[in-house]
């Protein structure tokens, strides 16, 4: 009875070893796992951070071109236009929602470039028909008085 005893001790021993040899596996497994997610996790922050990282940069450059365009010093913004531009900023949710919103403005502000140079041209020629249509009225008028008083000289020096 005493051997039967050991025995089944040593077979409760045996079976408790191997859960345990079975539990280290689960646990070593687990933190391999985690390691893992952690990396990986790790790494996708830190792409967002670039990426918001960029972002800011692309948002800095569009509003000092804005700025640029509009002929206003970065610190004469007032509040109502700046916190309008963070709402529509806010409301990117990726990289391509930024870049497709970067195209948009950089079409805008081409657009906008070019109908400033087509308004510089037509004030440029405006400019140029007033200053010769001035010129024509002023040399007709000098004919004109020049014609008058040669009128009035060989009137009177008959």
């Amino acid at each position: 009875m005493n051997q039967d005893l050991t025995q089944q001790w040593l077979t409760e021993i045996q079976t408790i070893k191997e859960q345990m040899a079975e539990l280290q596996r689960d646990r070593d497994a687990a933190w391999e796992s985690a390691q893992k997610w952690r990396k990986l996790y790790n790494t996708e922050a830190e792409q967002r951070r670039t990426d918001a990282q960029l972002s800011q940069l692309a948002i800095a450059s569009l509003k000092a071109d804005l700025h640029k365009l509009q002929g206003i010093e970065t610190g004469t913004l007032a509040a109502t236009p700046v916190t309008a531009i963070q709402q529509e900023i806010e409301q990117l949710k990726s990289m391509e929602d930024l870049q497709a919103k970067l195209i948009a403005m950089i079409k805008e502000r081409d657009r906008l470039l070019q109908a400033l140079k087509t308004e510089q041209d037509s004030h440029a020629q405006t400019r140029n028909n007033l200053t010769t249509a001035l010129g024509d009225a002023i040399d007709s008028l000098t004919r004109e008085r020049a014609g008058a008083k040669e009128k009035g000289e060989q009137g009177v020096g008959r």
